[in-house]
């Protein structure tokens, strides 16, 4: 229930700095915002460069061949980079900018920083988790790439070449982790070796070989399968036996025992920062674990209230009820599939009651692959051009212990109007510098993902008190994370604690187990998704207020995705700025 993060890097070469003079007469805004604007660009054809596979995720193909450098002196060649990057842009002037300029310059400001908080933290020396990491992520290769030239293919070979570099870089990361007692938890390191095996037994790397275009002639199909079969036997299947050897031999039997990230060195400074990034507030894990407290009770007191409107004496009954209806028992994984698909097909003629803006992008619907069955249902971004779809990938291993009662919600999420919807979006705003068409920040994209489930209700979905409740257990599984992830990381909190916490609030069993470890691995990131979805419940509420009869929810959506993801509090600054406008123009009409 994520969205794989697509965040902008933007860091790459140094070149001369282009500074505005302390004393001198500042030069014309459109000049400075031009030389901004070249800034921009340059920053981020230098990350396109630096991380091919990013590029490629992004439609553009000319690094097709290449794979990311990992090595620790690239990881400081552009930590070097950022520090230059910083220095140039701050001393550009900006008074007397646009707003949008202004809010580019200031998020790009926001950005940096955060990555230079993230090196002083030595954040880079955890690469490789249950949850992330680069063995995953190149197992995605077959399906993140084109394949639709013999070009397209012969660069799929060179990448395959090069992936024992690319783990032999992170495993030389891993050793100064260990070395500098960096070190995820243990029990969740001991995880990955098996997914490397999974990944070495299923082989998703010869998928491009099972069906090529018609335009590729037999004799090409020929050599390109017979290249990248050599290149897979001989270069990444060895490769990855060699990755889950170290992992399992040299690194995971050092993994830390306590589970509290703040274990670690930096102490609480360290959590503080996760928050930070991955929530773009300020808040304490006090605050938060309290938020979290009063979301669980005003979202049960809510299933209470539908509980007692079906007939049951008590929620607890209700609950009873629901999990032992074998309706919402799946019989299969295909039908977890088939139920998304649904979902998101039936919402589709409801986007124009939401938005006046609607890209109209594909989106395609698949099973998260066995290797990877500790992950969580998630979304794949596609290409702008709509050539590559964007993927909704879902949790069903295990089936017969999962529910059907929140894919209705999970489906909003991650495909329309929510995550899908939201990127698709964004990838086509204009006039905008191109980092913002990319950039990520959870709270938003989480945030808005999750205010969209609740779409569904204002559209005329839901309307089986069953579903219903599946769409409050959903929202309240996000209220339970600001509960636990704190109570982890800043509370000392056991596992079995959070376990129990979880089942206390009916979350079902494969789910509680994964997500645990997904937050003991991945600190504050599923806080992101309560407090995002708060923030654009108060804006729109404050829009309602000061706007009156003139609110239109459409417009209001329209606003909220037209400035790409942001964090919170610019958002909050940008959405008031609109409301004042609104508000501006409605006098200005009445003047008339």
């Amino acid at each position: 229930m994520h969205i794989r993060s697509l965040t902008l890097f933007l860091a790459g070469c140094v070149s001369l700095s282009a500074s505005v003079s302390l004393g001198a007469t500042p030069e014309p805004v459109g000049t400075r915002v031009a030389a901004q604007n070249a800034l921009f660009e340059e920053m981020y054809q230098a990350d396109l460069k630096n991380h091919p596979e990013r590029a490629t995720a992004f439609g553009d193909y000319r690094y097709n061949d290449q794979l990311s450098d990992y090595s620790l002196a690239t990881i400081v060649r552009l930590h070097d980079s950022d520090i230059a990057y910083l220095g140039r842009l701050s001393a550009i002037d900006t008074a007397g900018f646009p707003e949008q300029d202004q809010l580019s310059h200031d998020l790009l400001l926001r950005m940096i920083r955060q990555r230079l908080s993230d090196y002083d933290l030595k954040e880079y020396e955890m690469p490789v988790d249950q949850m992330n990491g680069i063995h995953t992520g190149l197992a995605d290769l077959p399906l993140g790439m084109p394949f639709d030239s013999v070009k397209h293919y012969e660069d799929y070979i060179a990448r395959l070449r090069q992936i024992p570099r690319v783990l032999n870089q992170t495993t030389e990361v891993l050793r100064v982790g260990l070395k500098d007692n960096l070190m995820p938890v243990r029990f969740l390191l001991e995880k990955v070796p098996g997914q490397c095996n999974g990944i070495v037994e299923a082989d998703p790397f010869l998928i491009p070989t099972k069906k090529f275009p018609a335009s590729i002639s037999p004799e090409d199909q020929k050599r390109l399968t017979a290249g990248i079969t050599a290149a897979v036997n001989d270069d990444v299947l060895p490769a990855y036996r060699n990755f889950a050897a170290f992992i399992a031999n040299d690194y995971a039997p050092h993994g830390r025992t306590v589970l509290a990230v703040s274990s670690l060195p930096g102490g609480a400074k360290r959590y503080q920062n996760d928050i930070r990034a991955r929530t773009s507030t300020d808040l304490t894990p006090d605050q938060i674990h309290t938020l979290g407290l009063n979301e669980v009770a005003r979202i049960t007191a809510e299933m209470t209230t539908l509980a007692h409107k079906a007939g049951f004496a008590d929620l607890a009954a209700f609950r009873a009820s629901i999990n032992s209806n074998p309706k919402w028992t799946p019989t299969s994984s295909e039908q977890i599939l088939d139920d998304y698909r649904h979902y998101i097909a039936q919402m589709q003629p409801k986007l124009p009651d939401l938005f006046t803006f609607i890209p109209g992008s594909p989106v395609t619907v698949e099973a998260i692959p066995a290797f990877q069955s500790a992950d969580s249902t998630h979304y794949q971004t596609g290409t702008p051009d709509g050539k590559r779809p964007g993927r909704v990938v879902v949790a069903t291993s295990d089936f017969a212990h999962r529910t059907l009662l929140e894919d209705e919600a999970v489906a909003y999420h991650e495909g329309i109007p929510g995550h899908h919807m939201q990127r698709s979006v964004q990838q086509q705003l204009k006039g905008l510098p191109k980092f913002r068409l990319h950039a990520g920040f959870s709270a938003y994209t989480e945030g808005w993902a999750l205010y969209a489930e609740q779409l569904g209700k204002e559209v005329g979905f839901y309307q089986d008190p069953v579903s219903d409740y599946g769409r409050l257990n959903s929202e309240l599984f996000r209220a339970v994370r600001l509960v636990v992830d704190t109570g982890i990381h800043a509370q000392g909190w056991s596992r079995d604690q959070v376990v129990e916490y979880m089942r206390k609030n009916d979350v079902n069993e494969p789910l509680i187990q994964s997500e645990t470890d997904r937050y003991i691995a991945w600190p504050a990131q599923a806080c992101a998704y309560k407090l995002g979805q708060l923030k654009i419940i108060e804006l729109r509420e404050r829009a309602k207020k000061e706007l009156g009869p003139k609110f239109d929810i459409r417009t209001f959506h329209d606003e909220i995705l037209s400035g790409g993801a942001l964090p919170l509090d610019m958002l909050d600054a940008r959405t008031s700025s609109w409301i004042q406008s609104q508000k501006s123009a409605k006098a200005s009409a009445a003047g008339n």
